[in-house]
């Protein structure tokens, strides 16, 4: 290819020598044809108006470059909008709506006994309950199991209607825990004793009160210190601090 250039040039600088009264070389057709492609190919170089491709992209580029630098814009804007339609969601507060159910603080609450109260009166300890029990005049006694002592928890139920009123726990399925010093709660003991206020049931004359008692064993070695009486047999347990 080079010394195919070199020779157009040659002829090409011996044509321009014409005019200083060079004379003119005979050339061959396949010369001739050369030198005019050459030339040719100068011209259209030099011509802004040429393009050399078969077919003129620039616009569909220009176009593509343009759609290209739109996208990342697009792009950018998504989150924007995801974060505005979070934003605009409506919060509803059902808070309001919902009602507060107050936990029963009493024992005729918890177990909706209607006419009689129910107040602690306080505790005693003992080996065997009643204390003072003879085979003559108690139908039932108990005694505590060796290493513990019986801790009896003492309610007075007053009947505060007009008229004698029959009080049934056992018809409102009344049980109960006890927990001392905070330790795990236990279930009071099932007796038979007629004053059991888990199984009592007899009539109580209007205006009078009655003596119950709930008994739980204790470790024989324990001090009393806090009671909290728990009443189950209702939907959710309620918790009374007796002390």
């Amino acid at each position: 290819m080079r010394k195919t250039c070199t020779f157009l040039c040659g002829i090409a600088a011996a044509v321009l020598m014409t005019g200083c009264g060079a004379a003119i070389p005979d050339l061959t057709q396949e010369e001739t044809n050369l030198i005019s492609e050459y030339a040719v190919g100068v011209l259209l170089k030099h011509d802004k108006h040429h393009c050399s491709r078969l077919v003129d992209t620039t616009e569909y580029e220009t176009a593509k470059a343009e759609e290209l630098e739109e996208i990342p814009e697009e792009l950018e804007e998504q989150p924007e909008q995801e974060e505005a339609s979070i934003n605009d969601t409506e919060t509803i507060d059902v808070s309001q709506d919902e009602e507060e159910t107050a936990v029963p603080s009493t024992i005729e609450e918890y177990y909706g006994i209607q006419d009689f109260t129910f107040q602690y009166t306080g505790y005693e300890i003992d080996q065997n309950y009643p204390p003072d029990a003879s085979e003559d005049n108690v139908f039932f006694a108990m005694d505590a199991t060796e290493g513990t002592q019986l801790l009896v928890l003492k309610f007075i139920a007053t009947n505060n209607s007009a008229s004698d009123q029959t009080l049934n726990m056992l018809e409102h399925g009344a049980r109960f825990r006890v927990s001392v010093n905070g330790e795990s709660s236990q279930g009071a003991l099932a007796t038979m004793l007629l004053n059991d206020m888990q199984t009592y049931d007899d009539v109580v004359p209007a205006g009078s009160g009655v003596e119950l008692v709930s008994i739980v064993e204790i470790p024989q070695s324990m001090s009393v210190g806090t009671i909290e009486f728990i009443l189950r047999g209702g939907a959710e347990n309620s918790t009374l601090v007796l002390q």
